[in-house]
């Protein structure tokens, strides 16, 4: 009887935060409900209530999950491999990442985009810490004249702009693209050529 009961508590929970990442993704914090987000589970407010007790802690589960798997790709760097081809290789990931995850992209840009109230702590502590480690890595590798002369941070952020944009703005995406195009695989092979001359070594 336990094992059912965990296994039914396990799947409520599964089911309460995948509903609350389609409504949080499409309707932002603010705009999201309990009701909402109960329905969407198919479940009773009360029931969701049992598991979570405030929209915040749902909201608040959902982003540390989320900071760790917008993390790896950058924690995946690997500072033994070829330079330009580990860049490269971080564009890919991050590219995948907004094409496999579009609702958890979405919900990360919501959060930042209202002064990131419920992530600050993480953003300032694990991100940048994160960001600094890997800056200083592609310091390095331009010392050594490995990589071209760019600035490392901004180049980060680059990465995070031409990547995310393709989840985040969707809809605009493949309205200019039109039928018929796959946005990832355009955007893969053009990311690539763009990094590639933008570090490639003169």
């Amino acid at each position: 009887m336990t094992v059912q009961r965990s296994r039914i508590q396990r799947k409520n929970r599964e089911a309460i935060l995948e509903a609350a990442l389609d409504v949080f993704s499409s309707q932002g914090f603010r705009g999201a409900t309990l009701d909402q987000i109960a329905e969407t589970a198919g479940l009773s407010k009360p029931n969701l209530l049992y598991y979570f007790p405030s929209k915040e802690a749902v909201h608040a589960t959902l982003l540390t999950g989320l900071l760790t798997t917008w993390l790896d790709p950058l924690r995946a760097m690997r500072p033994e491999g070829e330079p330009v081809e580990e860049v490269l290789a971080y564009v890919r990931r991050k590219l995948a990442l907004s094409r496999d995850f579009p609702r958890e992209s979405r919900l990360f840009a919501n959060e930042i985009l209202q002064g990131a109230p419920r992530i600050m702590a993480a953003i300032e502590g694990d991100l940048k810490a994160l960001v600094e480690t890997r800056a200083a890595l592609l310091a390095r590798w331009m010392d050594e004249g490995r990589l071209a002369r760019v600035d490392p941070v901004h180049l980060i952020f680059s990465v995070w702009a031409l990547t995310q944009h393709y989840a985040d703005f969707d809809v605009q995406v493949r309205a200019v693209l039109g039928p018929g195009h796959d946005p990832y695989a355009e955007a893969g092979g053009f990311l690539d050529t763009l990094f590639r001359r933008l570090l490639t070594p003169g």
